[in-house]
């Protein structure tokens, strides 16, 4: 790739995305490949926290919803989780800093089936982008969560999204959901269709409440950001699941992801065991380790031909009590004079440990022996960041809707307006039912609902507010 774009003409930078959310230069990740595991969802978090910071909501809830999977992150004071390693299928783990993210098979291309239990599952076989929903008429002939959304009139068919389809074929998605749900349940169509969507968004929900919930984070502190070509048909189902207050959808969802490869910082990932208690640990030796990072990490920012604004250090420490399996990550201040690394103290660390672990666990374990395992450090060159005023539309600009059509919410058909997102000026209050169109996603506001455009463009989707 890196020759095919030289022999192209291309003379800028290029560069690879981490799963840390930072980018590495094309040698880094020859020698480190498996830093690309998860790379594009991870890419999306980090534009997603800075479009969501941009906008004055410092705590987020991402999910990026494709074809097939709809990827969950949380975000919080504005920091994506990283975790030190991820376990995948099979029982194998992989020891390299990734940004937390849940993945489920709800994307629109995962396929409605009926167990032998007679229980409507969705995924996570999915239909892909080829041959795609029935609705596309490709081949595929059982039913999509992209299927329902079109049957139910949330998707238009006459202009479908990318612009490679001339029409969606409605009759052909009614007739897998009768064919495949319907019929099996005992359904008519349209609520067939209903139930796919129903199943769909509380198995998203979970994925949301996972992520957070359970975790003891108040939902109500939290905006959820969809995005992806299909997260936005949902954000209006996952507010009611979840108890979060908002939504933000950014100006252009179906690319978050690539702008995030914008976004991102180069970041270089070290780590090294250190295996001994806080009571005998060598504090000369621990800095040599950091100084070692400091001085590969500088190296590696010099060599990458890039302009940074400014280089961060960051260090952690794996920590835990004596006999215990699970660590916490202690932040520690580290002071660099002309280079030159000094370590903390011993007391330093013991008490970076009781703050984290008190922050984690709500008490201390009285008598316990502290230990430390792993020394983390992070070398990150920090990129000029995208301006997103650029994005941002005129303060004028027309609110009349481009046209109306049924849209089925619940137990019946409402009266829709159809909106260009794209024309809609900054500050337009848009109550629901609405639907606001643009090439690479449909944004669905659902009765009771408004959306409200912001400086940036995005789209802030929260309960209407009350009249007297």
């Amino acid at each position: 790739l890196e020759s095919a774009l030289r022999d192209g003409g291309f003379d800028g930078e290029f560069m690879i995305v981490q799963s840390n959310g930072g980018v590495m230069a094309v040698d880094t990740a020859c020698q480190l490949p498996v830093r690309t595991a998860l790379s594009g969802p991870a890419a999306g978090v980090i534009a997603a926290g800075y479009i969501a910071g941009s906008a004055g909501f410092d705590n987020v809830i991402t999910g990026d919803m494709g074809g097939t999977s709809f990827d969950v992150s949380l975000i919080h004071d504005g920091q994506s989780i990283l975790s030190p390693q991820t376990s995948i299928d099979f029982g194998m783990v992989v020891r390299t800093p990734m940004i937390e993210i849940t993945t489920i098979g709800a994307g629109g291309g995962s396929i409605a089936w009926v167990d032998k239990g007679g229980l409507l599952n969705i995924g996570p076989e999915s239909a892909g982008s080829n041959p795609g929903p029935v609705a596309y008429g490709l081949g595929n002939d059982r039913p999509t969560v992209t299927d329902a959304n079109v049957v139910l009139g949330r998707i238009d068919p006459d202009n479908p999204i990318g612009g490679k389809l001339e029409r969606l074929d409605v009759e052909a998605a009614s007739k897998a959901i009768d064919k495949h749900v319907g019929k099996l349940l005992e359904l008519t169509t349209l609520e067939a269709a209903e139930a796919i969507l129903t199943v769909a968004n509380s198995r998203m929900a979970g994925a949301i409440r996972l992520v957070g919930i359970e975790r003891g984070f108040d939902p109500k502190r939290f905006a959820f950001m969809p995005f992806g070509g299909g997260g936005a048909l949902h954000a209006g189902a996952m507010l009611a699941e979840t108890g979060i207050s908002r939504a933000i959808v950014p100006r252009y969802p179906g690319v978050t992801s690539a702008m995030g490869c914008v976004i991102a910082d180069m970041r270089q990932d070290f780590v090294q065991t250190i295996n001994t208690l806080v009571g005998t640990l060598d504090e000369g030796a621990l800095a040599e380790f950091m100084q070692s990072h400091v001085d590969q990490g500088m190296a590696l920012l010099e060599t990458s031909r890039t302009k940074f604004d400014s280089r961060v250090l960051s260090f952690e420490l794996d920590m835990a009590y004596i006999g215990q399996t699970h660590t916490v990550s202690v932040p520690i201040d580290v002071t660099v004079t002309g280079g030159t690394v000094t370590s903390p103290t011993k007391a330093q660390i013991e008490r970076a440990f009781d703050t984290a672990y008190q922050a984690t666990f709500g008490r201390l374990l009285n008598g316990g022996v502290r230990r430390i395992l792993n020394l983390r450090s992070a070398v990150t060159g920090k990129r000029p960041k995208f301006d997103l005023a650029t994005l941002a539309p005129t303060s004028r600009g027309d609110v009349t809707p481009t046209s109306t059509r049924p849209v089925h919410f619940g137990n019946q058909w409402h009266d829709t307006a159809i909106y260009d997102r794209l024309s809609l000026p900054v500050g337009a209050v848009i109550k629901g039912p609405a639907i606001l169109t643009q090439p690479d996603t449909t944004v669905l506001i659902e009765p009771d609902l408004q959306g409200r455009i912001d400086a940036f463009g995005n789209t802030i989707i929260e309960p209407q507010k009350a009249t007297s």
